[in-house]
This record gives C-alpha cells, structure tokens and sequence, in this order.
C-alpha cells in the first residue's frame, strides 16, 4: 500500500516538516494496516519538531489518529478488517496516509463516535479524564482555575469539570474564546491580557483561592497559578506553551501556603492495559452521553501541517484541530 508521511531531519521551526511516499507492505505480527482519515494536532507534536522533547532523528510526527483496519497480523486478537480504531501514542508517525501500528496502541471505535471527534478527542479527552479524576481527583462543588480554556484540552477540562460538578474558572485572550469557553459552561472567564487573574480568582473564591489550578501553559502563568492557589492546594502543570517551568525553589511553594505542585504525563496514568481500558471507557461514554462535546474549530490537508503548527504555536486556533489525508 502506497502512503505519504511527515518526517524532520532536524528540529526546528515549522519549515523542517518535510514529506515522503512510502510503500506499506503486510503487517507484522502484533500490528496493523490502517488507512487513516483524520489526524489529531497536538501541542506535544510541536515540541517533538522543534526540539523541547528530543527524538531520535530522522523521525515522524504525530502521535493521534483515526482511521480503518485494512488487515491483521499475527498475534493480534480483537481487531479485523473493517474495524474503525483511533490511537493517542505513544508511537510516533501519525502524520500520514496510512501505516503500521502496534495493536497494543489502538482502541476500537464505538459506533457512535465518528473518525474525527476521535482524532479530535482522543489524546486531549485521555489527558482531560487523567488530570480530572486521576490525578487532582476534583470533587463536586470545588472552584478550579483552568488555564488556555479555549484551547483543545481547555474546552474538554471546562466541560468535563462542569459534568462532576465543580465550578469553573477560566483564562482566555479574546473576546471569541471568551464565548468559546463561557459556552462550554465556564461559570467565570478572565482575559489574562486585561484583568489581574489571580486578584479575580481571588476575588470570585472570597480571598481563598482554588484547591486546584489546571495549568497547560507553564512558565508564564506559574507565577499566577501559585498566587490563584489555596493554601495545600494543587497546581497541575501539565504543558509548556509558554516555555516549561524551570529553576524553581521549592520553599515558594512554602511561601504560597504549602502548595503541592505535579507534572504528570499521560502514559504514567494509562501504562497498564486495564488502566487505557478504563481510561478509554469513561471518555467514550462521556462524549456519548453528551457530557463533553468535541469542538474541531479547524481543518488542515495533511501537508499543510506546517501551517497549522503555525497556527497552534501562535494562539489562532479555537478547540481541536485535524490534518485530513486527501483520500479522506
């Protein structure tokens, strides 16, 4: 089978995004042939291209697609022609037309979910469920602060918290992702750029501050988040879009009310097979139960991944972003 796929050489700017046609031949045992229909943009592709993270080089990009089984290896149960499937990683190379996956990285598709909410959703609902209910283990009625809640995993966080009940405080640039985020059912939206956003949280919370701060931006909101924080409360850095936090002395955490402080990763919560079965289930069944609704706000050719890194890195996109293959 003939495909075309992303690789970089080197990292860097979006220009280093180069492509190929390739030959796919049979899979192998533990493997997939899928044909695939839409691709998930992520922030963790950026920083896999421009350096952040390093890979080994030369390397794909992109680890969230969905798409068709075209055939079966050996050794793999579960899966056969026809099946629709997605995956979140951690293999790399989603940037193509079609190619081979481990078995072991792939979900099969509920009915009701079609090939791009999943490539929408997958990997942002996974670390939305993870960030939620696994690590800070929010709970009815508590105000929680959430960073970029306009962004793709902003807008899920937002909704998500709203379903179990908790109240929601979001930060945003624009007028536009305001709405995006007060639509999503955000009960407070600051924008970051006019307002002093921990003086408002602080205001909204009657001087306490939130048991739990969401935080997918990194280095230039940490000040913020630790001052929006309650005493022993939790701030959940989980991205780096404003540069990671580094250099940090600890005793701050001290001077702010002996705050905790996590940097979890997706697949230290979903390592085990039974832990992304699970994990898998329950944002399945939200999404289906209407508890959180998947905004794609826009859609790429699969070679113009350059300009939707652009895009993202830039702050001009709205919810999920997908790179559609032409056969698509």
């Amino acid at each position: 089978m003939r495909a075309i796929e992303a690789f970089i050489e080197r990292q860097g700017g979006p220009d280093v995004i180069d492509w190929r046609e390739v030959t796919l031949g049979a899979p192998g045992p533990g493997q997939l042939l899928v044909r695939q229909t839409a691709v998930g943009l992520n922030y963790i592709d950026i920083y896999h291209r421009d350096g952040t993270y390093p890979i080994d080089l030369p390397g794909g990009l992109g680890i969230e697609a969905a798409g068709e089984v075209i055939a079966v290896g050996a050794d793999v149960h579960g899966f056969q022609p026809g099946d629709r499937v997605a995956t979140f990683g951690p293999q790399r190379n989603a940037y193509a037309s079609a190619r081979l996956v481990s078995a072991a990285s792939l979900f099969k598709l509920p009915a009701a979910i079609d090939d791009e909410t999943a490539a929408a959703a997958l990997l942002k609902a996974a670390t939305v469920e993870m960030l939620v209910e696994r690590c800070a283990k929010v709970e009815a009625g508590w105000p929680v602060l959430v960073h970029a809640a306009a962004g793709g995993v902003g807008l899920i966080l937002v909704q998500w918290l709203k379903a179990i009940g908790a109240t929601v405080i979001g930060t945003v640039s624009t007028e536009a992702k305001e709405q995006a985020a007060r639509d999503a059912g955000a009960d407070h939206v600051i924008r970051y750029r006019e307002a002093d956003v921990a003086a408002h949280v602080r205001e909204i919370t009657d001087g306490q501050g939130v048991p739990v701060t969401f935080d997918g931006i990194g280095m230039t909101t940490w000040a913020t988040s630790l001052k929006a924080t309650a005493r022993r409360g939790l701030i959940v850095s989980y991205g780096n879009a404003g540069g990671p936090v580094s250099g940090v002395n600890l005793g701050v955490l001290a001077q702010h009310g002996s705050q905790f402080v996590t940097r979890p990763t997706l697949f230290d919560y979903y390592l085990a097979p039974a832990e992304r079965a699970a994990g898998a289930e329950r944002l399945f069944a939200m999404i289906e139960s209407g508890g959180v609704k998947i905004t794609v706000g826009q859609r790429y050719s699969l070679e113009d991944a350059a300009r939707a890194h652009a895009d993202l890195a830039a702050g001009r996109t709205t919810g999920s972003s997908l790179l559609i293959p032409e056969h698509a």
